[in-house]
């Protein structure tokens, strides 16, 4: 990947918490993201637009967005087909798994934390992998798909905000690399054994 390569916003969503049904209970979740449209500004939190609903596990200045590949959709839609949970029209639409960016071009494998993501108005700093969780099983409609993430290293990637500003769908953007001590793949891997029994 060279630094000067350009990569593209083809999804941006933002939700406000809500109560999901999950096991027998309602929690409240902000998971479920929705389109964006025009230019969504971007504070120290994150999307202006957006809420997290667990602050423990997502969020804050470490947190503030979440970044997914739009690549790795083709495979989700096809696992919950195989699950027996998708129609046929049933497109799982970007912001399904609950990211507030969705990326092309971009996976995990490219970035390491401390990378910088420019965009032409803010800059967001990689700051770890995101961890699969029950909400996400609820999310996709099948129970399994905590562990088809923790198996497949499909997870996306936590950014922190540099700069404050705005993002919009159908930017550009480019990586502009921090110390590479830590890949995103690295990370996730290491915290994977949980998922994985």
């Amino acid at each position: 990947m060279s630094a000067n390569t350009a990569f593209q916003v083809v999804g941006v969503q933002g939700a406000r918490a809500r109560k999901i049904h999950l096991g027998g209970r309602l929690v409240s979740s902000a998971i479920h993201k929705t389109a964006i449209t025009g230019p969504a500004p971007v504070g120290p939190l994150g999307l202006v637009d957006d809420e997290q609903a667990d602050l423990s596990v997502h969020g804050g200045l470490g947190k503030a967005v979440y970044a997914y590949p739009a690549a790795h959709y083709a495979f989700w839609r096809a696992a919950r087909v195989e699950a027996g949970v998708a129609g046929l029209d049933d497109a799982l639409a970007y912001g399904s798994l609950g990211e507030n960016l969705t990326l092309s071009g971009l996976l995990e494998a490219d970035v390491w934390i401390g990378d910088v993501l420019q965009f032409p108005d803010c800059a967001l700093r990689v700051t770890d992998p995101r961890e699969p969780c029950s909400k996400f099983n609820a999310a996709m409609g099948f129970n399994g798909a905590s562990k088809r993430m923790a198996q497949t290293g499909y997870c996306g990637f936590y950014l922190a905000v540099d700069t404050p500003g705005s993002v919009e769908l159908g930017q550009t953007f480019t990586v502009l690399a921090g110390p590479r001590q830590m890949g995103i793949p690295e990370r996730f891997k290491a915290r994977m054994f949980k998922h994985l029994r």
